[in-house]
């Protein structure tokens, strides 16, 4: 029976050409135990999120999935939850909870299960992974390969049909990662699970699976037994056989009859009958550095720990590095090697000991997105230079793109990547720098054998350069082959250190494939490479790389020029703003308001004051008018430019009607002491569009995350800000949420922040005012800014911040404290709370501005972002 079936499966991104999966045909059987591999950025991952509808990117999709015969899209997310299970590829991604405990009980509490029923699963799970020892342990005390397994067996405590795991190794170190991998074969084994599991650590998993899957550049290339897979790639002379286990590489060199092995076992059997009928060749000569001995980096009795409560991560750490010289630093999780590195990069200062640096020394983080704050990866990598090149510079930006296959990933979103693309990317950056002493935490690390070979050829360069390389890395294979030195930390300390040659044969486990197979043969062959030669064979030479050409654009209409504004909206404009700041600087210089206001409403003064104060507003909106402009043709496309939706008509009219007509009856019929019943049918009036809006899908949780995010935001910034009266940042978060996600939700982010933030500034009958006031901020926002009404540059949103404010808020507000308190509503008593209230509006008018100046565009281009990525509120 199948478990699951995908049938004619492709794929596309926002605005790619290009499937990243394409018609792609698999099955699995009930029970089995698949292997997909392929190249960093064939669409594996791509390919597993589809399986999990909470987590699939938005795109456009075609073809059929389906999970025991039913089409994914009819499960509902409960059944989804509960018959897949999912692991990601960081630990720390996937983590929700304080306590193991918790982390177990998480899923099942989410399905409904009483309480026996969960004490007893989380039990039962806890004591087949062996967690009694740290179940009631923080998550955060946990090691790295402690938290994989904690995910593992949080998505097997649901009793799911079918577990998916996206490179679950990738952050592992060797004999975690084994013991990981064991834990999968036990899981088929002993309870049936249908396993689909992606990995670049082919040498323990392939052993374990029933059938292999090869994708490459989003096709399903061949599918078979582990055997048969190997086979068919050497046969086509593919780049993958590159990550083939060794004792399939070492097969394929020699001429022999025996059938194909894939593991140490099998090896070493071969080699053992190979060997007795073929005298063994001398070892070749080790790698040498190519530079003089010269220490530049030198580490002496380095102590370290991140708390005075905490324990010693580093104790005692001797290190040096020669020029020219590639360091590896190896051991288990939690060892010390990432502290040690940023302790060698400056960016830690050890308790006690020295570090001694000679030259430019550079960091590589473990995490590549760290180094990546641009919108597209040519941009990021410019900003090495702070945007400021020269032919020389873009010539050297080329080069370096070139040298990490990155020609034709220049226009894409560095979080578009897939983790090997990103990986290259980020030491495409560094690289930039042009250091002289590299440091490198995992740089290996979701890359395929293909690239791993390119990047040693890259080190190569370097190294030849007289760069030194200090490598922290959990690739024993790509370390017994590239790098002079190798160094165990354990307990904070070197336990051991070497060449590769006698430092990988001198252990039983910590050791390569290539190793265990040949002791009998050659004990000091660590590689695969060198137990071809001791064979007398010939290593298999990489096919030549399809080196990618210049990327094709997409077809478009050539770009147009904005036009200058004329002369006469320009002197509109510079008159406007010379009457904004006369009367800006009135409200300000303003410094006796009860001179102003009289019983009867307003004086003489007053009234003089209240003309120029509203010509300074009227001002703001002709200034407004003179600078806007619509948007081009490129920036808003013909399908963004739509008639406003039913539902926002619906919302017009529950925003301009209704709300205002339940404000005016709780004044004058329930009385101003029932303003929670008010702010209760307002709050109500408010949310209906916005569950008008989701009435006809299915919003995912991330997307009420971002409006519930947008929120505790506006929320936040108005209480950090109390030392400062009225200068808050709520009608800057408010309009942004109304330009990028529309104005529905801008009105109920606006709504939101003021009911929920007077829980900290008191509640009052001035609730469902604001509510409303601040909500129609963030409506009129998303109605003129989306469609392409008006083009959204930093100076429009910020007069019409500023017209916001002074104008729909603070009339709003004005008019409100005339009913709430005014005695009697009259001409009088209006002109006289606008009057004494417009400072206060001012200051509101300024806030805005410098908020949305300041904190607007970057604003807008996370949730541009977001809204691309995941078709956020379409």
């Amino acid at each position: 029976m199948e478990t699951l079936a995908i049938r004619n499966l492709s794929f596309s991104y926002p605005g790619e050409r290009q499937n990243a999966v394409d018609h792609v045909d698999l099955t699995l059987k009930s029970g089995e135990f698949l292997v997909l591999c392929g190249p960093s950025g064939c669409g594996k991952s791509t390919l597993l999120r589809q399986l999990k509808t909470a987590l699939a990117p938005k795109g456009r999709r075609e073809g059929e999935l389906l999970l025991d015969g039913v089409p994914l899209e009819r499960l509902d997310q409960r059944t989804q939850s509960r018959e897949i299970g999912f692991v990601q590829q960081s630990p720390e991604n996937q983590l929700v909870t304080d306590k193991v405990w918790h982390e177990l009980a998480f899923g099942l509490e989410s399905l409904g299960l009483d309480s026996p029923a969960i004490r007893r699963r989380v039990a039962e799970m806890a004591s087949f992974f062996g967690m009694e020892s740290w179940f009631h342990r923080p998550v955060s005390a946990l090691s790295g390969g402690q938290k994989q397994l904690l995910n593992l067996a949080a998505a097997m405590v649901t009793q799911p049909d079918l577990l998916i795991l996206d490179e679950p190794t990738s952050q592992l170190d060797p004999i975690a990662a084994s013991e990981f991998l064991s834990m999968l074969a036990r899981i088929n084994r002993e309870m049936g699970t249908t396993i689909l599991l992606t990995e670049h650590r082919l040498e323990e998993a392939l052993p374990l699976s029933d059938r292999a899957a090869v994708m490459d550049e989003g096709r399903l290339l061949c599918m078979g037994t582990p055997r048969e897979v190997g086979e068919t790639l050497r046969r086509r002379n593919h780049g993958m056989f590159l990550a083939m286990p060794a004792a399939m590489r070492i097969w394929a060199a020699v001429e022999t009859e025996r059938t194909c092995p894939v593991t140490v076992r099998e090896g070493r059997a071969w080699l053992r009958e190979f060997s007795a009928a073929h005298p063994p060749a001398p070892l070749p000569e080790p790698r040498k550095r190519p530079c003089p001995q010269e220490t530049v980096l030198e580490a002496r009795e380095l102590w370290f720990r991140y708390g005075r409560e905490q324990g010693d991560v580093l104790r005692g750490l001797n290190l040096q590095a020669e020029k020219g010289e590639l360091l590896a630093l190896l051991g288990g999780n939690g060892a010390g090697k990432t502290t040690a590195l940023q302790l060698l990069a400056g960016l830690e200062q050890p308790q006690r000991g020295t570090v001694t640096c000679r030259g430019r020394a550079v960091l590589l983080p473990q995490d590549p997105g760290t180094l990546f704050v641009k919108k597209t990866l040519r941009e990021d990598l410019l900003e090495v230079w702070e945007g400021r090149t020269d032919g020389t510079r873009r010539a050297q930006l080329e080069q370096t793109a070139a040298l990490c296959r990155l020609d034709d990933l220049l226009e894409r979103h560095p979080y578009d990547l897939s983790g090997g693309e990103r990986q290259r990317a980020a030491l495409a950056k560094v690289l930039l720098l042009r250091p002289d002493i590299l440091l490198l935490d995992e740089p290996t690390k979701g890359l395929d054998a293909g690239f791993k070979q390119t990047l040693g050829e890259i080190f190569q360069t370097l190294l030849r350069r007289g760069v030194t390389l200090v490598m922290v890395s959990h690739d024993l294979d790509f370390c017994a082959r590239y790098a002079h030195r190798c160094v165990l930390l354990f307990d904070g300390a070197a336990a051991a250190e070497g060449p590769p040659r006698s430092f990988f044969s001198g252990n039983s486990f910590y050791t390569t494939a290539s190793n265990r197979m040949a002791r009998e043969l050659a004990a000091q062959a660590v590689t695969p490479e060198e137990v071809i030669a001791v064979c007398g064979g010939r290593a298999p030479q990489a096919p030549a790389e399809k080196r990618p050409g210049p990327p094709v654009p997409p077809a478009k209409t050539p770009p147009q020029k904005e036009q200058p504004l004329p002369l006469a909206r320009k002197l509109l404009a510079w008159g406007s703003g010379a009457v904004i700041l006369l009367g800006l600087l009135g409200a300000l210089g303003t410094g006796d308001l009860s001179a102003l206001t009289a019983p009867a409403g307003v004086t003489a003064l007053g009234r003089g004051r209240l003309c120029r104060w509203g010509a300074a507003a009227a001002a703001m909106l002709v200034f407004g008018l003179s600078i806007t402009r619509r948007p081009l043709p490129t920036e808003c496309p013909p399908a963004a430019r739509r008639k406003p939706a039913r539902r926002t008509v619906i919302a017009a009219g529950l925003m301009f009607l209704a709300i205002p007509l339940t404000l005016l009856a709780g004044v004058r019929l329930l009385d101003s002491s029932r303003y929670g019943l008010v702010s209760m049918l307002v709050l109500a009036e408010t949310m209906t569009p916005f569950f008008l809006l989701f009435e006809g899908r299915a919003p995912r949780a991330r997307e009420l995350a971002v409006v519930a995010a947008l929120c505790a935001i506006s929320v936040a910034g108005r209480a950090a800000l109390f030392m400062l009266p009225e200068f808050k940042p709520v009608w800057a978060v408010t309009i942004v949420a109304g330009v990028s996600l529309g104005g529905e939700t801008g009105f109920l982010v606006g709504a939101m922040t003021m009911l929920v933030s007077n829980l900290l500034f008191s509640q009052g009958p001035w609730t469902p005012w604001q509510m409303f006031a601040m909500g129609l901020v963030g409506f009129l926002a998303g109605v003129l800014f989306s469609g392409g009404r008006i083009r959204k540059s930093r100076l429009t949103l910020c007069v019409f911040g500023a017209l916001a404010a002074l104008v729909v808020y603070g009339g709003i507000m004005n008019l409100a404290s005339a009913l709430l308190w005014g005695g009697g509503l009259t001409w009088g008593t209006v002109l006289a709370y606008v009057l004494s209230g417009f400072p206060v509006d001012c200051v509101h008018a300024a806030a805005t501005w410098m908020f949305l100046w300041f904190g607007a565009e970057p604003m807008l281009d996370k949730l541009d972002r977001v809204g691309q990525k995941y078709g956020l509120l379409e």
